[in-house]
Formats: structure tokens, C-alpha cells, sequence
């Protein structure tokens, strides 16, 4: 089944991959991801999610956390959290390959109730590393054949994603997984929060404003904000803008001055200094030794 997938799941990546090795699929939410050598450091706000490693090695760090995983392993992601990454091993001959699923908290929330009680207590962290479950791996299977026939993925994709999700839920991160789908939780309350962030980040949002979306106190939204996301609201906003603005000056080419305003600051001086604390250069070297890695790449 293993060697299955992975076939499946290279082909799709190899045919449909963009430029930095992200390959779409008609299913919402369903990557394929596949790199054909160390890469380098991807930092990002991550989403909920689950990603089955396939083939080579890849670390990611959170907070004061690193893990470790290769073939065989799932990555899970319970929360939006910030994270560096970096695929540590991969050829031509052997490349990186894997597939991500974004966790849907809708279809968590209508499976929840039709499950059995799940009582073990979960005191992990919202990022963790576990085998990847054959059920899990079989479900996988059946959505990347249903991607090679077009015309079914309308009809069939629904079910097969609800699966997807049934049997993570059934094994051993359920409980993680399962604090996704309460609506009025810890973890939904701060992600409507975060959603606020994501789509507003560019502006000055009081805290205030934060935790009335979140419909928490302001010091209850304080504490529950860093333990689900290891950051306060201000350095979670501050990093959104910092990844935003690295995006904007690599796709479109604009300097480090538009990029700082459009994502909201309003001093370059303090952009270029946050810039280089979280990325390691400034903003023009930056660039620079990121568009040498893709010309090498191409």
C-alpha cells in the first residue's frame, strides 16, 4: 500500500508541481509535495493539518521544539502555530515526496457525534509525530486514484475525505483531532481569533477587538491565545506580516519599502530590523540568496 501511494502521489506531483514543488489536486485542501533536494528554511503560520511522509526526511520546528520525520511517519498539526521547515534529505534519484491534508473542522465536528467516547487524556503539543495508521494510509490511496479519474472527484471526493478524517479520529490522535470540531472550545474560540488575524493582518487590531471574536475575557483570550499558538496575539500578527512581506518581494519584485507599507508597518527601519531578526538577513540579501536557490533549482 505504501509503495502505492507513493507512486500515485509523485506521479501527481511530478506532473503538476509548481516551481518550488507544490502540486495541487482537485480535492480541497489535498497537496502533494515533492523536492529533489535540501531545501531552505520555509518559515510559516501553519494550519491544522496532517502530512504523510513518503519519501526522505524533513524537520520542522515550533517554539523550542524540533521533530524529525521521514517515510512512514505522519506530521500532525492541530492548531495555527508557527513553524520553520526544512526537507533535510532528498535526490534526483530518491526526491522528498509527501502529502498534506488541511484538517477540516466542519467535517470533525459531524463525526464527533457518531463516534464512541474517546476518554485518554491528550498532554501533547499542538505539533507532534507519530506512524502513519494503514488505515489512514489506505484512505489516502483511494483519494489520489479518485484524482486520476476527473469526472468522479465531484461525486466521490465528499465521502472519501470524511473517511480520511474518520480513522484519524479513530486512532491514536483522536483526542488531539477531536478539539478541532467543538465549536464553542478553547481551540475554536482562539482560531476565530486567528482567522480575524489572517485576513486583517495589515491593519491595527486592538486585543480587545480579538477577544470579542473569540468571546473570551481579555485575560482568558491572553492565556488560551499562547497556549494554542506558543505566541501572544501581537508577535502572532507580527510574524503574519513578516512572512506576508517576504512572499509579496519574492512573487511581484517590490523592494523591502512597499512591501513593509503594504503589509503595515509604518517604519521601514523597524520592517528591515524585525525582517532580519526572524529571517537571518536583511530584506535586499534575503532576496537575493532566494532567487539564487531558484535559478540553481530550475
Amino acid at each position: 500500500m505504501t509503495a502505492a501511494l507513493l507512486d500515485a502521489v509523485r506521479r501527481h506531483a511530478e506532473a503538476h508541481a509548481d516551481r518550488s514543488g507544490i502540486a495541487r489536486t482537485p480535492v480541497p485542501g489535498l497537496t502533494a509535495i515533492r523536492a529533489a533536494a535540501r531545501t531552505a528554511l520555509d518559515y510559516a503560520i501553519a494550519r491544522p493539518l496532517v502530512c504523510l511522509v513518503l519519501q526522505g526526511t524533513k524537520q520542522v520546528t515550533t517554539g523550542s521544539r524540533s521533530f524529525t520525520f521521514s517515510a512512514g511517519d505522519l506530521l500532525l498539526i492541530t492548531a495555527d502555530v508557527p513553524t520553520v521547515s526544512q526537507i533535510t534529505r532528498a535526490s534526483t534519484g530518491m526526491p522528498y515526496v509527501s502529502l498534506v491534508m488541511d484538517l477540516d473542522a466542519a467535517v470533525i465536528a459531524s463525526l464527533v457525534p457518531e463516534m464512541a467516547p474517546q476518554t485518554a487524556a491528550d498532554h501533547h503539543g499542538a505539533v507532534r509525530i507519530e506512524p502513519t495508521d494503514a488505515e489512514v494510509a489506505d484512505a489516502a490511496l483511494r483519494l489520489m486514484r479518485l484524482i486520476e479519474r476527473p469526472t468522479s472527484v465531484p461525486i466521490l471526493q465528499a465521502p472519501l475525505v470524511r473517511e480520511f478524517h474518520y480513522w484519524l479520529l479513530a486512532g491514536r490522535h483522536g483526542a488531539a483531532i477531536r478539539r478541532l470540531g467543538l465549536a464553542d472550545g478553547h481551540a475554536q474560540r482562539v482560531a476565530r481569533a486567528v482567522a480575524l488575524l489572517r485576513s486583517d493582518y495589515a491593519r491595527r487590531l486592538p486585543v480587545e477587538r480579538l477577544a470579542a471574536a473569540a468571546g473570551m475575557s481579555m485575560s482568558s483570550f491572553h492565556r488560551h491565545f499562547r497556549a494554542v499558538t506558543s505566541l501572544t496575539p501581537l508577535q502572532f500578527q507580527k510574524q503574519l506580516r513578516l512572512i506576508e512581506a517576504r512572499r509579496i518581494m519574492l512573487a511581484d519584485g517590490v523592494n523591502a519599502s512597499e512591501a513593509a507599507f503594504r503589509v503595515g508597518y509604518e517604519s521601514v527601519q523597524h520592517f528591515t530590523r524585525d525582517y532580519g531578526r526572524m529571517f537571518g538577513l536583511p530584506p535586499a540579501r534575503d532576496m537575493a540568496a532566494m532567487r539564487d536557490r531558484l535559478q540553481a533549482a530550475a
